[in-house]
């Protein structure tokens, strides 16, 4: 994969089917773990309170026969045959959903989106079902559009399914883990067991958690073989099962057994749906997982090999309870009462390790849609560290990692039974699935232009099984599904208030812009003494001159030679192509060299931290000027003239920056050391101050293309002008808001701004840029919001 691009597998319109089987192989290890290890609690959920286990076997048929179609009908046929589907360029997820949804019916939650944006190659979408719209969809499109308090009610729907992820990111390792580590029951007494259990699970949690930092690309080549070997195990024994106690088990297949089981248990079997939901945990994950790898992928692995596995493993479960009604042990059903004896410890060293990777699976997946809320303005800044720079999307984020842990741990400790924990982990999937069903019913209208009727029927025929479901669930409220519930409240608050916050602040900075009129009034100078280097002034407005500048000039008169205004943001799709990266511009006429550059990154992609943006930024605005200077520019009409430049690898034929030692007249090492093949035919304009001298000093140059060898005497001046400063070196003036609310304002605004949202912006993480700001050359500029 291109780490540069971002670009997947999946952007590859044709594949062979030797890739297609290999990454169906991979998505083994990062997709299906979760949903692998569901085996080790189902039964045991669904027969802890509930219904009892009789000689009839009415029971565990009606189960059996539950847990059959809710695979077949859930991640089967919803997920691997339509969900998957409804992908953003390649992406999936509930944020996914959000953003197709509202790049269709133009629905903006970012507050600086333009409408060159919409001009990015992948802010459409490749295929559209059906390229016109029907009469509903388009009035449906533009109610949406007019109506602000249904574009809230789509973002707050998508925060809901977020943060119900987010808590199945704590409770997925906490019953995993433990429903695995409870294979211990069978080897010790009831008195000992409950005494190992709870801190064998915790150091193994612990262990989990503690290596993140590393990197699932250290270990990844595991996962994939170890949950093989655990599918391959539980559908073995489920064979052997169903041959060996009971070959007629497969008749529970019948959805008769599912009336039957309702007729008999009533009240009882309608609570038990709670343990038997547990059976499709982890079916998100094939949505949300599908940046890394290919649709075909993913319905291959699932439909051929984790579908039959599944399917086995619960007959095989079920011909051996049907035959064995009273447990010796006396604990309650199991997974593995069902192993045969002589295999009980190895399977159980394979549940440990198969557990562990269902578990780091959701973790990564927490990691990956925080990162997707964070670009998207949704959630408070937090550390982003990418543990590999070769595989995209493989992150770690300190602060959330040991959050999780902590609460982990405390759920562990604080239930110490998968009852419990599976009462909350059940509501947890179950919301997300709601979440995504209804979601889905716009795209279907909105984005592939089908009948309404269509999009009726798919909620109504999903959502009428998972509200059965969630109704089971939610009665459960008191006996533990309230966790997932409080913990989807606190982070929907956290995520709401910083929301609303940053909206209330860019707000702010738009009504308190300098307009270009006061800019132009000032001449040539601006009315300040201007200084040899680059200011580069950092705003999140995408027009104007922000209020920082006229706060800063007005108090300190004087101003660098060049000064940029730099605005690194967030486009709604998963990835922007480096060719596509850099909107440039300039504010004013030629000789005020005030330009503005407006960095665009996808909720997908990381921002590159190092020294190189600094070149390619000081590049594309060079090659802007080499492109641009010869036309004239009407004053006060910059952001009509906003020109896309791509990064200096995407310039075939473009301006090319080099640095080098004046005394040696050496190129310095960087990626555009490789200009001295192409002398013969570049053109080099060096600094107009070059000269021989004893001090070592770093000098820069540009290399033209020699078509432009006769450019006009303006352009290179400017271009003479922009090498100076950049020799000068650069000044990073950086904003520093403290937001209040003001005065007359009510009571709950007062809370979220100068409490709510004040807490988070003084513990979260500072401001972090596409690059490295040296600390000498910073300046911190302070103003006060008041919202």
């Amino acid at each position: 994969m291109d780490t540069e691009s971002g670009f997947s597998q999946n952007n590859v319109k044709k594949v062979s089917w030797k890739t297609v089987l290999v990454l169906a192989y991979q998505s083994l290890g990062v997709v299906y773990g979760d949903l692998s290890t569901s085996p080790l609690y189902v039964y045991k959920n669904a027969f802890a309170e509930d219904i009892t286990h009789s000689e009839t076997n009415e029971e565990i048929y009606g189960v059996l026969s539950f847990v059959f179609w809710t695979l077949t009908l859930i991640p089967l046929l919803k997920y691997v045959f339509i969900v998957l589907r409804a992908d953003d360029n390649g992406e999936g997820g509930t944020f996914a959903l959000y953003t197709l949804l509202c790049r269709n019916a133009r629905v903006n939650s970012l507050p600086n989106c333009q409408l060159a944006d919409e001009e990015l190659s992948e802010y459409k979408k490749d295929v559209i079902m059906d390229p016109i719209p029907s009469s509903f969809g388009s009035r449906l499109k533009s109610t949406l559009e007019k109506h602000r308090v249904l574009q809230k009610f789509l973002l707050v729907l998508a925060l809901i399914g977020t943060c119900m992820v987010i808590g199945d990111g704590v409770l997925t390792p906490a019953i995993s883990v433990f429903s695995a580590v409870s294979g211990l029951e069978l080897s010790m007494s009831k008195e000992h067991h409950k005494y190992v259990e709870v801190p064998v699970a915790c150091l193994i949690l612990i262990g989990l958690f503690s290596l993140q930092h590393f990197g699932t690309h250290r270990v990844g080549f595991l996962f994939a073989p170890i949950i093989v070997t655990w599918l391959f195990c539980i559908s073995s024994i489920g064979v052997y099962n169903i041959i060996h106690w009971n070959p007629h088990v497969f008749q529970a297949l019948s959805p008769h057994y599912m009336y039957r089981f309702l007729k008999k248990t009533q009240r009882g079997g309608w609570m038990s749906l709670g343990g038997i939901l547990l059976c499709i945990t982890g079916s998100e994950a094939m949505f949300a997982d599908l940046g890394h790898f290919s649709q075909l992928s993913i319905q291959v692995a699932f439909t051929f090999v984790v579908y039959p596995a599944l399917v086995l493993a619960y007959m095989g479960q079920a011909a051996y309870l049907s035959k064995h009604h009273v447990i010796s042990s006396d604990y309650r059903i199991g997974f593995y009462v069902s192993v045969p004896e002589k295999l009980r410890w190895p399977v159980f060293s394979i549940a440990i390790l198969a557990a562990v990777v269902g578990s780091q699976a959701i973790i990564t997946g927490t990691f990956s849609i925080i990162k997707q809320c964070h670009a998207l303005g949704c959630f408070p800044r937090v550390k982003i560290v990418h543990t590999s720079s070769k595989i995209h999307g493989q992150i770690y984020i300190p602060e959330i990692n040991w959050i999780l842990a902590f609460l982990c741990l405390a759920v562990t400790i604080g239930f110490r039974d998968t009852k419990h924990m599976g009462n909350a982990s059940g509501l947890a999937v179950i919301t997300v699935m709601l979440v995504t069903t209804c979601l889905m019913s716009l795209v279907i209208v909105l984005c592939w232009h089908r009948s309404v009727f269509l999009a009726i029927g798919f909620v109504f025929f999903f959502g009428t099984i998972e509200a059965l479901y969630f109704s089971a669930s939610v009665i459960k409220f008191f006996d533990g599904a309230w966790v997932p519930v409080a913990l989807s409240f606190i982070f929907f608050t956290v995520m709401s208030v910083w929301h609303y916050g940053t909206l209330k602040k860019y707000e702010f900075d738009i009504q308190n812009k300098v307009s270009i009129n006061w800019l132009l009034s000032l001449g040539s100078c601006l009315g300040i003494v201007r200084v040899r280097g680059i200011g580069l002034i950092h705003t999140e407005l995408v027009s104007g001159v922000p209020a920082i500048f006229s706060h800063f000039v007005t108090n300190l008169p004087a101003f660098h030679q060049v000064l940029v205004f730099l605005c690194v943001k967030s486009v709604q799709v998963p990835h922007v192509k480096p060719e596509e990266r850099f909107l440039v511009g300039r504010i004013g006429p030629k000789e005020f060299r005030l330009y503005r550059c407006i960095v665009r990154y996808g909720y997908r992609d990381f921002h590159k931290d190092d020294t190189e943006f600094e070149k390619d930024l000081v590049c594309s605005i060079a090659e802007f000027i080499r492109t641009k200077g010869v036309k004239d520019n009407s004053p006060g009409k910059d952001e009509e003239k906003m020109t896309v430049v791509g990064t200096p690898s995407t310039h075939i034929e473009g301006i090319l920056m080099c640095d080098y030692i004046d005394d040696l007249d050496l190129p310095l090492p960087g990626p555009s050391g490789t200009l001295h093949g192409h002398d013969e035919q570049l053109e080099e304009i060096r600094s107009p101050h070059h000269h021989v001298t004893k001090t070592r000093k770093k000098r820069v140059r540009f290399v033209v293309p020699e078509s432009d060898r006769r450019m006009d005497e303006d352009t290179r001046k400017e271009l003479d002008d922009l090498m100076e400063a950049r020799e000068a070196g650069m000044a990073y003036i950086v904003g520093h808001a403290h937001v209040t609310a003001k005065q007359g304002s009510n009571l709950l605004k007062k809370l979220a701004v100068d409490v709510a949202y004040d807490f988070l912006s003084r513990n979260c993480r500072e401001v972090t840029y596409p690059l490295t700001i040296p600390h000498a050359s910073s300046l911190e500029v302070g103003m006060r919001y008041r919202v």
